[in-house]
């Protein structure tokens, strides 16, 4: 069943752009491309996985436009948003003689779209770039709102650059290749969303779960309503110097559990989101700010998604509470040495609580290793 098309403006002056959602829309980006960039070249930005499911389709699309373009595939992974890769992309830009009035088209998920879009934002001072995000996480977070970047060692996308997009094509049928691992994680991003600030979203998606994983018109419907909450925080703080950081909800658990587990397949970003969403309601009622069965409600929603959400479901051994601790004060809502962490006083009342205890983190993190 085609799913009805949405269309969510982010109205930013001068850099405005729509966000499309709807169904094979990769088959028709060629036409809608040359519509609104006449004139340019394109590189195409993707990954060897995303290669072989979706590139024929948008090769086929912009040969059918009369549309120029060169590609750059770099190996699937969190492992690629590195400043060996980040190099790579941008030597193949110039190499293929873009020039800085072409666009950088960013195919794939989540890693694809920041790593891209940072080599657009640096590569010839700053080239304009268009998201076509083919996994759940990607289209309904990070290929909105002008974040790209890559990982350091010290830790996730601590190096970057605030780059808006010139246009977001989310191909809902790009998503029934992803594996179920892959929509899982992805869906631990809508359901941030409800946690946040929308309690009526959060239970909707409840009741709608099945046929969001099942494809039916509430997916289209999440992405949507997800992509408006994600546009209207970017509207309202768009550097993120203020109430944007309620986006990263669980977030500073879960980059810390990312770190610990080497950034590899072991915990996909939005199984670290899950993990760190259920951490952050556990903290916030241990410190006595929200009731503590929100916590199980929202654990139970987020297991029935087929989602970890305790320590102890990564495989394998994690480092020490050290380590993870470490990890957090990388976390870049750090502010002179104090923690800041998304805390919650119940479902759809998240808040920034800044200069958190350090000690009274390692504690709900220690008691947590033995769950």
């Amino acid at each position: 069943m085609a799913n009805r098309a949405h269309k969510i403006r982010v109205p930013l002056g001068d850099r405005s752009y729509d966000i499309v959602i709807g169904d094979d829309l990769i088959d028709t980006a060629g036409e809608r491309l040359r519509a609104q960039f006449p004139g340019r070249r394109f590189g195409i930005v993707t990954d060897t996985e995303v290669a072989r499911e979706q590139l024929p389709r948008l090769s086929r699309s912009m040969e059918r436009a009369g549309l120029g373009y060169a590609t750059i595939t770099v190996p699937n992974g969190e492992a690629s948003k590195s400043f060996s890769r980040l190099g790579e992309v941008v030597e193949a830009i110039l190499e293929a003689r873009l020039e800085r009035g072409d666009i950088i088209l960013a195919l794939g998920g989540g890693v694809i779209g920041d790593l891209a879009g940072f080599a657009a934002a640096i590569a010839r001072r700053g080239m304009d770039f268009v998201q076509l995000p083919t996994s759940l996480l990607a289209q309904v977070d990070s290929s909105v709102g002008g974040k790209t970047g890559i990982n350091s060692p010290h830790g996730k996308n601590l190096i970057g650059a605030f780059h808006q997009p010139r246009l977001v094509l989310a191909d809902l049928s790009a998503l029934n290749t992803l594996p179920p691992r892959q929509f899982a994680a992805g869906y631990a991003e809508v359901v941030k969303y409800g946690l946040i600030d929308d309690e009526v979203f959060f239970f909707w998606l409840e009741e709608h779960r099945a046929g969001i994983f099942a494809g039916d018109a509430a997916r289209a419907e999440a992405i949507a309503r997800a992509c408006a909450a994600k546009a209207r925080f970017v509207l309202a703080d768009e550097k993120e110097t203020g109430i944007r950081a309620l986006l990263n909800l669980g977030h500073t658990f879960g980059h810390a559990l990312e770190a610990a587990t080497g950034y590899s397949d072991r915990l996909l970003h939005g199984e670290g989101v899950a993990i760190g969403m259920v951490l952050a309601h556990g903290f916030s009622a241990r410190l006595g700010l929200a009731p503590s069965q929100d916590t199980g409600r929202v654990a139970a929603h987020l297991k029935a998604a087929g989602l970890p959400t305790r320590l102890a479901d990564i495989p394998g051994d994690l480092p020490d509470t050290a380590f993870l601790m470490n990890a957090i004060t990388q976390d870049k809502k750090v502010v002179r040495g104090a923690l800041t962490f998304i805390l919650t006083r119940g479902i759809g009342q998240a808040f920034i609580e800044k200069d958190v205890d350090a000690a009274a983190v390692a504690a709900f993190i220690e008691e947590q290793r033995s769950k």
